[in-house]
């Protein structure tokens, strides 16, 4: 950090994407705000990480906050955790009260690791009751902090791969690769009733975010470190939709575009659903391939 007697430079605000190391204690809000500080006041995610949680968090910088609910629905997640038997809490995480201790000393390692292995597939999960879900458009967080009944709400979602990592009972490693949206406490919850002593997540790192990873992360304090590095570790909108096919476009296609008409898709194009736009100005906007031969702008993306 540059001392109180140093004028820092503050960045230009960016556009793309900023794969943030995030450690284990902040809010993921908290980790906007720093960005904040240099300069991106445009900046938005593609899904938190609750505070004990760290790794890979996609802080979304410019432009590439209207790609947000993109990234949220296209990609899969991979993440690393550590479970303890035997133990409950309120949260079902770590930093919750504990409500039940249960002794673990008769639970298997074969039976813990299918458990675990059961999770892959479709999976109906149970929200946790301290969660940002929503009943009667009520947190289910506030509800439970305020002492009210909380009501059980299931989700659907996909588990690609579940194996467990290694074990030194109680404490039970795992990864589990996963839709987007996934409760990792929830899973942890439903070993520990599965195996009938009880469960609470104790770990969880984030190794990767489709389509990024640890390996392309910078931390925070590497970023306060050097403020006016911050263009070098910014991901492009190309980069972050890898699976979009990218169309550069003419000048009077492009302005058709920003009025928000659709042109012509190309021949090769028309097997695709959506395709990237890009004038000469950089990426233009994400665009629909409609009625087979028509581009059509689902989202705009120039200044």
């Amino acid at each position: 950090m540059p001392s109180s007697t140093q004028t820092m430079q503050i960045p230009a605000q960016q556009h793309g994407v900023l794969v943030l190391n995030k450690p284990s204690g902040p809010t993921s809000n908290r980790c906007l705000s720093v960005l904040k500080r240099l300069g991106q006041k445009k900046i938005g995610h593609a899904g938190t990480l609750d505070p004990m949680a760290d790794g890979v968090l996609l802080l979304l910088l410019g432009a590439a906050t209207r790609i947000s609910n993109y990234l949220l629905e296209a990609g899969c997640k991979v993440y690393s955790a550590t479970a303890r038997l035997g133990l409950e809490t309120d949260t079902w995480d770590a930093e919750g009260r504990t409500v039940s201790e249960k002794p673990w000393q008769d639970v298997r390692a074969e039976d813990v690791a299918n458990v675990i292995s059961s999770f892959e597939g479709e999976l109906e999960q149970i929200v946790p009751p301290y969660s940002a879900a929503k009943s009667n458009g009520q947190p289910l967080y506030r509800l439970a902090r305020a002492g009210r009944d909380v009501p059980v709400k299931l989700k659907n979602v996909h588990i690609f791969r579940a194996e467990v990592l290694s074990m030194e009972l109680p404490l039970v490693h795992f990864r589990v690769t996963c839709s987007s949206g996934t409760y990792i406490r929830s899973l942890a919850h439903s070993l520990g009733m599965r195996v009938g002593c009880g469960a609470t997540l104790t770990r969880l790192t984030r190794e990767y975010s489709h389509p990024f990873g640890l390996n392309q992360s910078v931390t925070l304090d590497e970023l306060n470190a050097d403020p006016q590095g911050l263009s070098r570790h910014v991901h492009s909108i190309e980069e972050a939709l890898p699976e979009w096919p990218v169309l550069s476009v003419s000048s009077e296609h492009a302005a058709r575009v920003r009025n928000g008409m659709s042109i012509p898709c190309p021949q090769d194009l028309r097997g695709a659903q959506n395709v990237l736009l890009k004038d000469e100005g950089g990426v233009l906007a994400l665009a629909k391939v409609t009625d087979g031969a028509r581009l059509t702008v689902a989202r705009g993306l120039w200044s």
